[in-house]
């Protein structure tokens, strides 16, 4: 038990376990009598752990559990209840979680959507993970184009909402931290078009910040578009370098991310 008054929304395994086997790769399903389709939209869906976006099973505990006021849509604070719900029952291992062992559904604290993280609960070893420099305006980190995005693409990859995750928890635990996004690319193409990639790509990373419940008036977005950059255009290598976008945590020391504690 956490410091929050705990609800217990117990279920029968039925009740969760929808029994569906796929019937092509559209999501549409064949369901036993009584069974019913469970659909994720909203914009929190791109939030929520994989485990709970590509499993009937995991569906269903979204929408039967954390569609707070029964729109049918999940919102990022929605998304993010989810997740905590669901982490603090599967555990570490959450891609090994056991669906048809449970004959409870998870437990939710009493205060709801909004809670947000407490100030310096933030994961200090994942944030080292992401590599900060210290520069001039702050605590400085590179997100490479092919992490992000597809080639000439400024729609974010399947997998980029969770390596942005870690930070979007710092930035929703640290409040009044303000971020500038910087958005880059490399020298083939026209000047305009290259511009207009940098910012699309930029605001891009701002919206999944925002979709992970970070308000985005905290955000300078910015793209430069073939200016400034880190490598040679000359070679691969060197372009792949200077497609990228930058995050910088205004005022913040790169140190305090590289310390153990």
């Amino acid at each position: 038990m956490t410091t929050f008054t705990k609800t217990i929304l117990a279920a029968t395994a039925a009740a969760i376990a929808l029994g569906a086997t796929a019937a092509n790769a559209q999501d549409r399903y064949d369901w036993r009598p009584g069974d019913r389709a469970y659909r994720l939209e909203g914009r929190g869906v791109p939030v929520l752990y994989p485990e709970l976006r590509r499993s009937e099973r995991g569906r269903a505990f979204v929408m039967r559990n954390f569609d707070f006021n029964r729109d049918g849509f999940i919102s990022p604070r929605e998304a993010n209840a989810a997740n905590r719900a669901f982490a603090a029952a599967a555990g570490p291992r959450r891609d090994r979680f056991d669906w048809a062992s449970r004959d409870t559904v998870v437990v939710v604290d009493d205060r709801g959507p909004a809670a947000a993280p407490a100030p310096g609960t933030w994961d200090r070893g994942a944030m080292r993970g992401y590599g900060f420099r210290q520069t001039a305006r702050g605590a400085t980190m590179r997100l490479d184009e092919d992490v992000l995005f597809a080639t000439d693409s400024a729609v974010l990859r399947p997998g980029a909402i969770d390596k942005l995750r870690t930070l979007a928890d710092y930035l929703r635990s640290e409040s009044g931290v303000r971020v500038a996004i910087d958005g880059y690319t490399d020298s083939r193409g026209a000047d305009a078009h290259n511009q207009a990639l940098s910012e699309r790509r930029a605001d891009a990373v701002r919206s999944a910040f925002d979709q992970m419940g970070v308000t985005r008036a905290r955000f300078a977005v910015v793209g430069h578009g073939e200016a400034s950059p880190v490598a040679s255009n000359a070679t691969p290598q060197g372009m792949r370098q200077n497609r990228r976008v930058e995050v910088t945590l205004l005022g913040q020391r790169a140190d305090r991310f590289s310390r153990a504690n």
